[in-house]
């Protein structure tokens, strides 16, 4: 656990440090390209999901319940 603290602590300093002197990247990032990234992830999502659900053949929701009876007790004899 201690491993972990320090390590969260050593990357909270070095975002203050950025935060503080700048960072390198471009602040007009976001107003440039942020809708063709928005777009371009939703349209990814939409494509896998839609041929995880139509073509890998995975069936949904085959629950169990009220299909199987449960087997009948055997008598001591």
């Amino acid at each position: 656990m201690y491993r972990f603290a320090k390590t969260v602590a050593i990357l909270g300093g070095r975002a203050g440090r950025q935060l503080r002197h700048g960072s390198t990247a471009p602040q007009d990032f976001h107003s440039k390209y942020g809708m063709g990234v928005l777009v371009s992830g939703s349209v990814f999502c939409t494509a896998v999901w839609g041929y995880v659900l139509t073509q890998t053949g995975i069936v949904w929701n085959m629950s169990p319940v009220k299909r199987m009876m449960p087997k009948p007790w055997k008598d001591a004899e």
